[in-house]
């Protein structure tokens, strides 16, 4: 698999982000077929890339409340 280039990406916070500062998730909706995630408080951290429909269904459950902690 190929490593995909980052650099450019524009990221944004979830709306389901804590808006007091923790818990922040970032995602770019730059590229085709995939979702990168990042933790916003780790900027240069790792960064989690999902299939795009793999990342539909994993919201979709979050705001069903499917899973459970």
């Amino acid at each position: 698999m190929r490593a995909l280039d980052l650099s450019a990406a524009i990221w944004r916070k979830s709306s389901y982000s804590n808006q007091d500062g923790g818990e922040c998730v970032e995602v770019s909706d730059d590229f085709p077929a995939v979702v990168p995630v990042r933790d916003s408080k780790l900027s240069n951290g790792p960064v989690l890339v999902f299939p795009e429909h793999g990342w539909s269904a994993f919201v979709s459950a979050v705001c069903g409340r499917e899973l459970s902690g």
